[in-house]
């Protein structure tokens, strides 16, 4: 009975054959606590080995420039200390038959001073988000960010294209541009953001032209088939981001655009807070974007074992991105397999740089004795 749940059949996806639909939802954790921003054997080659039996990993967000960092210690790529690192983390999960995708990230006007020698972040526009950075220092307000120049626009999507091919170097199977959550990508979806009168701000159209300038870059360095996309429409009073009567018709061209790229996968994000009150927010994204989207559907936010079973077997999703639970239960597969009890999480080792909260949750399934 238990072998039949939806979330553990297999799926073909690009390329790729997933041994089952539970996905790894890419996590931000501050483990990159070196001078090189890269990630290391002792800590991210474990955390992630640990979890290879995910039908997939996305990594962290793995910033593509030094200017689009924002979080304190979070691992790039862009140097090539970085790609040596992402090769050790890459090589294991293979070796544990897993499969791993890079998460490509620029947080724009979410960053601070703090990181850029003084300077200001860069956004679509020069609006603060008022919300927070984490720094080295602790969490700070954001700044008023500058606005960016088209230079600035043509050397941003350079460093997407430079960042897919150091991900090919480093060995991930591909990459997700992660144009979700409030940074850079969604600040200039969103007229709250983005208040720009060039090619890039006004209509639906210019408001979704850096995303696809980007697509079209990146899949000159890797096959359209090995990349996917993450985007949160109904994200709302968070991250500097709110909802207009724009929001939803903006994302249905973007996602209905996306048809014609043959992609690993959309990526989509249910609310995070409660929109059902909120004008013109959609409060059931997968229910949506489903019959609108004729590509692999993956869908996150706050699902268990129950529901993600439930929205594959109602035809809504094609993969559950889990988060929270993988970071308690790296053998969180195995778990919904054999029917163990599903470890909680201790938020407050979430980014505290070490290997408490990180590499210290504990395998109860019949697979501990491969792992020891």
């Amino acid at each position: 009975m238990v072998s039949k749940q939806a979330l553990l059949q297999s799926y073909k996806m690009g390329n790729l054959e997933l041994p089952n639909r539970l996905v790894m939802a890419p996590l931000t954790r501050s483990r990159a606590n070196n001078s090189e921003n890269k990630p290391t054997e002792d800590l991210h080659l474990q955390y992630y080995k640990e979890r290879a039996s995910a039908g997939l990993i996305i990594t962290e967000g793995s910033q593509v420039s030094k200017q689009a960092v924002g979080y304190v210690n979070t691992a790039g790529i862009h140097s090539q200390a970085q790609v040596e690192g992402w090769k050790k983390v890459t090589k294991a999960v293979h070796e544990a038959n897993g499969r791993i995708f890079i998460q490509l990230w620029h947080v724009g006007r979410m960053s601070h001073p703090d990181f850029h020698n003084g300077e200001l972040p860069v956004s679509a526009s020069a609006i603060n988000p008022h919300a927070q950075s984490f720094t080295p220092e602790g969490f700070k307000d954001t700044v008023a960010p500058r606005e960016m120049t088209i230079e600035d626009i043509k050397s941003t999507v350079q460093d997407f294209k430079n960042a897919a091919k150091n991900a090919v170097e480093a060995g991930f199977d591909g990459v997700e541009i992660h144009s979700s959550n409030g940074y850079l990508f969604h600040q200039f979806f969103s007229n709250c953001s983005n208040h720009r009168t060039d090619e890039y701000g006004g209509s639906i159209k210019n408001k979704a032209k850096l995303l696809f300038e980007v697509l079209d870059a990146v899949k000159e360095v890797i096959p359209s088939n090995k990349i996917g996309v993450r985007l949160n429409p109904s994200l709302h009073n968070l991250f500097g981001i709110t909802v207009d009567e724009e929001t939803i018709p903006t994302f249905d061209y973007i996602i209905e655009k996306l048809n014609s790229y043959d992609l690993a996968y959309l990526h989509l994000s249910e609310p995070f807070t409660d929109v059902s009150e909120v004008p013109f927010a959609e409060p059931n994204i997968a229910k949506r974007y489903r019959p609108i989207y004729n590509g692999t559907l993956m869908i996150n936010g706050g699902f268990d074992q129950e529901k993600g079973n439930k929205v594959i077997e109602e035809g809504n999703a094609d993969l559950v991105a889990f988060g929270k639970l993988f970071i308690s239960n790296p053998d969180l597969v195995e778990r919904f397999e054999q029917d163990v009890a599903v470890d909680e999480w201790d938020s407050d080792t979430f980014y505290s740089g070490g290997p408490e909260g990180y590499i210290d949750y504990k395998v109860k399934t019949e697979r501990e004795a491969v792992l020891q």
